[in-house]
């Protein structure tokens, strides 16, 4: 595991304060070897906040984590700099990691009537922070800080308004939670579909004379509309997509080795985000064909693809090529909103190719069993594989 990697899921698990004595220690070591105590309390001050911070809510920590990252991936670009900027801006947010830990146990994360958000709701946080939570049955209003209205939300869509009046760059950031599906149009009238453990930022409404920008994790399929004159970028990660009007999905979760892009119409063009875009040294990508982006090397690999497969969760369907169990338990996970505990290690590497509609859990499971007799029991929504 390289060193960026690791800082990462400590200050995720600082974040939930479930860090062990050691752990605590080498995160406030970190602290103190990058100077990053200039205008901040003492180690010491820290140390002492940490311990009065309760544990908190892993949906609304994973928010926040989530939060960081996008900042911290949006200074990056900014500045040009090294991906260990990232971290380095995330060990250097390490004071209000403890003071929305604080806030948290003062209730300043639950709504107006003292209810705390659900962990499986779909969320909208605005760009002056707060946190608007989705009903997919409801409709509602999404406004700026001034209260004039910018989006309308119907069911499980929200249509930004075209004609915002706005003069910079603000961001919206929805995050959907496991078992869900979400649809966003976008104020230039771009489509985007998000599935299921997906956080995207995105403007309110994007600038004449600037790049359009989202930033990705997750999953979406993208229907861009043309603008020659905007190319529309997509930062995922260490990958970004660049295009000026097509259809393609992205798939890019935290836990995958690969962030694959899958064009359906149109081109796109994939670069490292440090490098500058060049039509004639960046991979473009043709209709049909998948590209993956390699996270450990920084590698991009191209071939040719069927579409469907990777584009079917859109309609509700399901669909492994060549996975091993071991990824596939993670989408179904994901897809059904549960937890799989696999004791089979053998299974876990073996690779399978099936497809699904929208068919309940039991009958995936019963696929499975069917092929290679894997003994399961369900309970309050967890699996367990013998």
């Amino acid at each position: 595991m390289n060193e960026n990697s690791e800082i990462q899921k400590l200050l995720h698990k600082f974040i939930l304060n479930k860090c062990n004595s050691e752990e605590t220690n080498e995160v406030l070591a970190y602290y103190r070897q990058n100077k990053l105590t200039d205008d901040f309390p003492t180690v010491e001050d820290i140390q002492l906040l940490v311990d009065e911070v309760p544990e908190m809510d892993k949906a609304i920590a994973d928010a926040i984590f989530s939060k960081i990252l996008i900042d911290a991936k949006e200074t990056t670009i900014e500045t040009k700099k090294i991906p260990l900027v990232r971290y380095l801006s995330i060990a250097a947010s390490i004071l209000v990691l403890v003071s929305l830990g604080w806030s948290y146990q003062q209730g300043f994360f639950q709504e107006k009537n003292n209810v705390v958000i659900d962990p499986n709701a779909i969320t909208l946080q605005l760009a002056n922070g707060d946190v608007q939570v989705i009903s997919e049955t409801k409709k509602s209003q999404v406004t700026d800080s001034k209260g004039n209205v910018v989006a309308n939300q119907n069911g499980n869509k929200i249509v930004y308004d075209t004609q915002t009046t706005l003069e910079n760059l603000v961001y919206n950031t929805i995050k959907i939670p496991y078992g869900k599906r979400f649809e966003l149009q976008l104020s230039d009238g771009t489509i985007v579909h998000l599935n299921s453990g997906t956080t995207m930022k995105y403007p309110v409404k994007f600038i004449a004379g600037e790049n359009r920008q989202v930033f990705l994790d997750g999953e979406a399929f993208f229907d861009v509309s043309k603008d020659k004159k905007h190319p529309f970028v997509v930062h995922a990660d260490n990958l970004n997509v660049r295009v000026l009007g097509t259809h393609f999905n992205i798939s890019n979760y935290p836990e995958d080795d690969l962030t694959d892009v899958v064009l359906v119409e149109g081109s796109v063009g994939l670069q490292t985000a440090n490098e500058k875009f060049d039509s004639e040294k960046n991979t473009i990508l043709k209709p049909g064909f998948k590209g993956s982006f390699s996270k450990k090397d920084n590698r991009i690999d191209t071939k040719p693809v069927l579409t469907e497969v990777y584009t079917s969760w859109i309609q509700g369907g399901l669909t492994f090529r060549n996975m091993t169990f071991r990824n596939i338990t993670k989408k179904l996970e994901r897809r059904y909103n549960v937890t799989i505990e696999n004791q089979n290690s053998k299974l876990a590497d073996e690779k399978f190719n099936a497809s699904f509609g929208e068919e309940p859990i039991e009958k995936v499971l019963s696929y499975f069993n069917d092929i290679h007799g894997i003994n399961y029991t369900i309970k309050n929504n967890k699996i367990l594989i013998k």
